[in-house]
């Protein structure tokens, strides 16, 4: 069952296996019909299937606007498809005899989970049926089964960690997650619970003082997201193995509030996201968390709008995260246009926004103690260009930046790796290598 769970759907047989299921889904709800059949039936399905694909699209792109991006043309196609099935099921019913109705249904179903698949391959953010599933990691333990104190082994004076630390008996092979809620006391923003990865060095005894990295997911996400899609654990785990254990301690944080919720990590009136992320995620990770107290080990990151969220709070909060991982992120907290960002966020009132909009602080500021690595999908024919003009004023605004480029559009296929290509420029920069 374990390795059922575990079975990839991003890569290797399962994914064709799916695909081709719903495919013969598709053929079976076309077959064995009349001239009429195909004259009038599977015209009125597939034309009703446009056209409420397109209805759908309208609303959500133009009305609804959960989130600023459109939706991608090929997840309304298997939309599309989906919704062709089940008229072309419909419409067939009552000609079938009741074994054919019920391979109907199971044909609807095929296809519905093609074309979930093909869905998951254009976001890439469910890698194993255990994420589809939300069910626990094998690597998650309760929050109160990690020692809340150790003896500590911290770096010393112009010294990386990595050149005090020997890996003690008895380490782990890998770290763990687990989730927690952290409180909101300073801000009173609503936030989901926090996950955490712990690397093997921080489970050991002694451990070590390690620095600590904030990240933040897309919207729409949840902190989860970072393990699932972005595979966080593994690829943590990997750097760990290469490192004697060492690797930062991950707090996935909640910048949202709710899965379509878009505060824009602002202090304002859709929520006090800045305060909690400045304010209440740090007093609780120092409280609760045996990490290095110094910010200059300290890090923030996200993917999309979490790595908007990122930028923010190196430019708004540099005294707590002097160091930011921006993975396509925008040039603009934004729900789909300026001006209704403006309005919805501070009731109009531009100087208010300005004062907070990382390129206009970026205009007027000097961040020579800041340093950023930005990444974009070479693909990414939206975001590409923003964090271009993102790089550009950053270097302007005297900070320590650098942009890389990867294959892959706006999914997982950038997020996951970009920020696994940035552990060694973060560790060395945290203090946790040379």
């Amino acid at each position: 069952m374990s390795a059922l769970l575990d079975a990839p759907l991003l890569s290797g047989p399962l994914p064709w296996v799916v695909t081709g299921a719903g495919v013969a889904g598709g053929l079976f709800l076309l077959a064995g019909r009349r001239r009429r059949w195909w004259t009038q039936a599977v015209p009125v399905a597939l034309v009703g299937a446009a056209a409420v694909t397109a209805l759908v699209a309208l609303l959500v792109d133009r009305v609804w606007r959960p989130f600023p991006d459109p939706v991608p043309l090929p997840v309304l196609l298997l939309c599309g498809a989906v919704l062709a099935a089940a008229g072309l099921a419909v419409l067939g019913m009552r000609a079938r005899p009741w074994p054919g109705r019920v391979g109907a249904a199971l044909a609807v179903v095929l296809v519905l989970a093609g074309c979930a698949e093909g869905m998951n391959l254009v976001y890439r953010e469910y890698p194993t049926p255990r994420t589809v599933l939300g069910l626990p990691a094998v690597d998650e333990i309760p929050f109160t089964q990690v020692p809340l104190r150790e003896q500590v082994i911290a770096a010393r004076s112009g010294l990386p960690l990595s050149a005090v630390w020997r890996p003690p008996a008895g380490m782990p092979d890998a770290g763990v997650v687990t989730e927690v809620a952290i409180p909101a006391p300073e801000s009173g923003f609503a936030a989901r619970p926090a996950w955490l990865y712990l690397p093997p060095a921080y489970l050991s005894r002694p451990r070590a003082q390690l620095p600590v990295l904030v990240l933040l997911s897309g919207q729409p996400g949840s902190p989860r997201d970072w393990l699932d899609g972005g595979e966080l654990a593994r690829r943590m785990d990997a750097f760990a193995a290469a490192h004697d254990g060492l690797a930062p301690v991950v707090v996935m944080a909640d910048h949202l509030g709710a899965p379509l919720a878009n505060p824009l990590c602002m202090d304002s009136r859709l929520g006090n996201v800045a305060t909690y992320l400045s304010v209440d995620v740090p007093a609780w990770i120092r409280d609760t968390l045996q990490v290095d107290p110094d910010p200059a080990g300290w890090a923030i990151g996200g993917f999309s709008d979490g790595g908007t969220c990122a930028l923010q709070m190196a430019v708004t909060a540099p005294q707590v995260y002097p160091t930011f991982v921006d993975i396509s992120g925008e040039d603009e907290p934004t729900l789909g246009d300026h001006a209704t960002t403006v309005q919805a966020a501070f009731g109009g009132d531009e100087a208010a926004f300005t004062a907070v909009n990382p390129l206009d602080v970026l205009a007027v500021r000097q961040f020579p103690d800041t340093g950023g690595y930005l990444v974009a999908g070479r693909d990414d024919a939206v975001y590409r260009p923003q964090a271009q003009r993102v790089f550009v004023a950053c270097r302007a605004a005297g900070m320590d930046v650098s942009l890389h480029v990867r294959p892959g559009g706006h999914t997982f296929e950038v997020w996951g790796p970009g920020l696994q290509e940035a552990l060694p420029w973060l560790a060395t920069r945290l203090g946790m290598t040379p």
